[in-house]
C-alpha cells in the first residue's frame, strides 16, 4: 500500500483532533478525504507529510514510517498545503529551480520546463510569484509538489481560488496524475470529488465515518428518495409537509421544491392531488438523484 494509517490519534492538550484513525490507500488511486471544518483532515495530512508526529499509532508512506524514516517519506511525497506557502519575491522559474535544487535533482532545467508546461504556467513563468493571481499561485504550488516525481501526492484544497476554466484544467491534471501516482485529496467541493475521485473517506470529529466509492455511499445511505417538483406559483413549505409521505421540503429555485420521502412509497400521485386541491399547476416533476452532498450531511450531522 502507498499509504497505511493504523490507529492514529493526535491530541493538542485536552483537544483530540484524531481518534484511532485507520485506513489504507493503494497505488494509482485518487481518494477524496472529506470532513467538516475542524474534523481532522489537515492534521492527518500533516502527519503523513512528517510536519507533526502523531500522539499514538503508526503511519507509513511507500513503506517508510513517518516517525523513523521521515526523509525517505518526504522524498516520496508531494504536498500542497491548504495555505499555499510561496516565496512571493521569487520569479516562477526561479522558485521552481530552487525547489528542484532542494530535492537534489540533476536535470533541474528540464524538470522546470516540464512543470511549467504541465500545469499551464507558460505565460506567467517570467513573473514574480507575488504578481500572480491566486489561481496561478495554486498552479505554482502544484508544480512544486510534483517536480521531483513523487509516488504519492497529498493535496489540501488544491483548487481553491481557481476560476471555472482553471478548475476544469486542474481537475483533469489531478485525474491524469492519479493514473500513475497515489493522490489523497482534501476538498469541500462535492462535484470535484465525484468528478475525479475513485474513493471517498469521510472524517468527522477525528473519526472515520465512511470509506467507500461515492456511488456505493450514495446507495448505502439512501433511506429517502427525493423528487423535484415545480409549481406555477409560490407555495409554503408547511403545506408541502402535509402531503402524505413527505418528510422534508427544501426550496430549490423559484417555485421549484425538493421533496424527500420514504423510498418505499411513491408520492407523485399525492403531489398531483395536492396541486389540484390547491389550484396549482405542476410545471415539472422528476426524481432527483441523491448527491454526495446529502450523504456527507447525514454522516456529519452534529
Amino acid at each position: 500500500m502507498s499509504i497505511t494509517v493504523s490507529h492514529i490519534s493526535k491530541s493538542y492538550g485536552i483537544q483530540k483532533a484524531l481518534d484511532e484513525v485507520s485506513f489504507t490507500v493503494g497505488g494509482s488511486e485518487v481518494v477524496g478525504f472529506l470532513g467538516p471544518n475542524g474534523a481532522g483532515k489537515s492534521t492527518m495530512m500533516k502527519i503523513l507529510t512528517c510536519f507533526i508526529p502523531p500522539t499514538s499509532g503508526e503511519a507509513s508512506v511507500c513503506g517508510f514510517d513517518t516517525r523513523t524514516a521521515s526523509m525517505a517519506v518526504r522524498r516520496n511525497v508531494g504536498y500542497l498545503p491548504e495555505h499555499n506557502p510561496l516565496y512571493l519575491d521569487l520569479y516562477v522559474r526561479e522558485y521552481l529551480d530552487f525547489v528542484a535544487g532542494i530535492h537534489g535533482l540533476n536535470d533541474r532545467t528540464r524538470r522546470v520546463n516540464a512543470m511549467v508546461e504541465r500545469v499551464g504556467l507558460g505565460r506567467e513563468q517570467h513573473k514574480r510569484i507575488g504578481q500572480l493571481s491566486k489561481g496561478y499561485r495554486q498552479r505554482v504550488g502544484l508544480a512544486q509538489a510534483i517536480i521531483h516525481e513523487p509516488k504519492v501526492l497529498i493535496l489540501d484544497e488544491p483548487t481553491s481560488g481557481l476560476d471555472p476554466n482553471q478548475l476544469v484544467e486542474i481537475r483533469a491534471l489531478i485525474k491524469d496524475l492519479g493514473r500513475e501516482k497515489t493522490v489523497l485529496l482534501s476538498t469541500h467541493i462535492m462535484q470535484e470529488v465525484e468528478a475525479i475521485c475513485d474513493r471517498v473517506i469521510i472524517i468527522d470529529r477525528g473519526r472515520i465515518v465512511a470509506d467507500d466509492k461515492a456511488s456505493t455511499l450514495r446507495s448505502r445511505q439512501q433511506h429517502h428518495e427525493v423528487i423535484e417538483v415545480e409549481f406555477d406559483r409560490a407555495v409554503e413549505a408547511n403545506l408541502l409537509l402535509n402531503i402524505g409521505g413527505v418528510v422534508q421540503a427544501r426550496r430549490n429555485e423559484g417555485n421549484s421544491w425538493l421533496l424527500a420521502h420514504d423510498a418505499a412509497n411513491d408520492i407523485r400521485p399525492a403531489v398531483f392531488r395536492f396541486a389540484v386541491e390547491n389550484g396549482l399547476q405542476v410545471l415539472g416533476l422528476q426524481k432527483s438523484e441523491r448527491g454526495l452532498e446529502e450523504v456527507f450531511k447525514e454522516l456529519t450531522r452534529r
